[in-house]
């Protein structure tokens, strides 16, 4: 294709994206009740596939499991390792809705989840089985904002490759419904002070217990959404740090910067501008902050 940037008009598919977010932290939860704690809750996310975002294999009962979005057909995938099988209808339901199929597709998979009732992150907290306000679905639209994200992997990886020191996978987030990869300068950080809404502060202390700079694509961020990076803890100066491309920003509300993905998608060079922006951006949080580049930096590699 001589662009798979695909277009994310986000008054196309707000709705869309919002009823998606939800469901998505539906199967996340599952992930969560079902996998071994990691540091910095790297055990929950979900992961970029050849269909669409899948949990990877979990483990139950002494089977496997795997959950997959898969946006080609538009099914909830529920797959074992004994050979059984479940699929979820993706269309225009309701999130209560949704979430009663998924727990029954466990249940009939003899697969047992305690119960979990709210989603995090969000303004407002309608719990999953009474959520009928949300029930959109356009397959058009999610099957783009997947592609979407394909296209954000593969820079995101390329990213990652250039950094040897501790570096998270390029993982999407459902708290936030954030791809993202986070690189680690090594040294401790200040506790984090919280304020997420509908998250216990003690999340977050987790999450950022270590200096990082982070960097992703977040659907939420303008017209069609936007890549973000922020450091964390913010040295001095961080905001005025010179960055590319031209029209990457500092939004003080947020405390990051960001790059609108209409810029991107309609780069000459797509790649080259969203690698452009997340070099310059590290850089502002590695210079300022002293991080010990030559020990934790390979440089780009082909």
């Amino acid at each position: 294709m001589s662009n798979p940037w695909p277009e994310l008009t986000l008054s196309r598919w707000a709705e869309t994206r919002d009823t998606l977010h939800l469901w998505t932290q539906v199967v996340g939860k599952v992930r969560l009740r079902l996998s071994p704690m990691l540091n910095h809750w790297w055990q929950i996310p979900l992961y970029v596939s050849a269909r669409g975002l899948t949990t990877s294999l979990m483990h139950t009962g002494g089977r496997g499991l795997e959950i997959e979005f898969d946006f080609i057909d538009h099914v909830l995938d529920l797959r074992t390792t004994d050979g059984r099988r479940r699929a979820v209808a993706l269309e225009p339901r309701s999130v209560a809705d949704f979430y009663a199929a998924t727990m029954a597709a466990l249940a009939e998979l003899d697969v047992t989840v305690r119960r979990f009732d709210y989603p995090n992150e969000v303004v407002e907290a309608i719990r999953f089985d009474q959520d009928t306000q949300h029930h959109s679905y356009d397959a058009g639209a999610a099957q783009r904002f997947w592609l979407a994200l394909v296209q954000a992997h593969r820079v995101l990886s390329a990213f990652r490759s250039e950094f040897i020191g501790k570096a998270s996978p390029v993982h999407f987030f459902w708290g936030g419904a954030d791809l993202c990869t986070t690189r680690f300068s090594g040294r401790t950080a200040p506790k984090h002070p919280g304020g997420v809404p509908n998250c216990p502060d003690w999340v977050q202390e987790l999450a950022y217990s270590h200096e990082v700079s982070s960097c992703g694509f977040w659907p939420g961020g303008g017209d069609e959404g936007a890549f973000y990076a922020y450091a964390y803890p913010q040295p001095d100066g961080f905001a005025e740090w010179p960055i590319e491309p031209a029209a990457a920003y500092y939004d003080k509300a947020l405390g990051e910067f960001l790059l609108p993905y209409t810029a991107v998608r309609t780069a000459a060079d797509p790649d080259a501008t969203l690698l452009s922006f997340f070099r310059t951006t590290y850089e502002a949080a590695a210079e300022l902050a002293a991080w010990d580049g030559a020990s934790l930096e390979a440089g780009p590699r082909h």
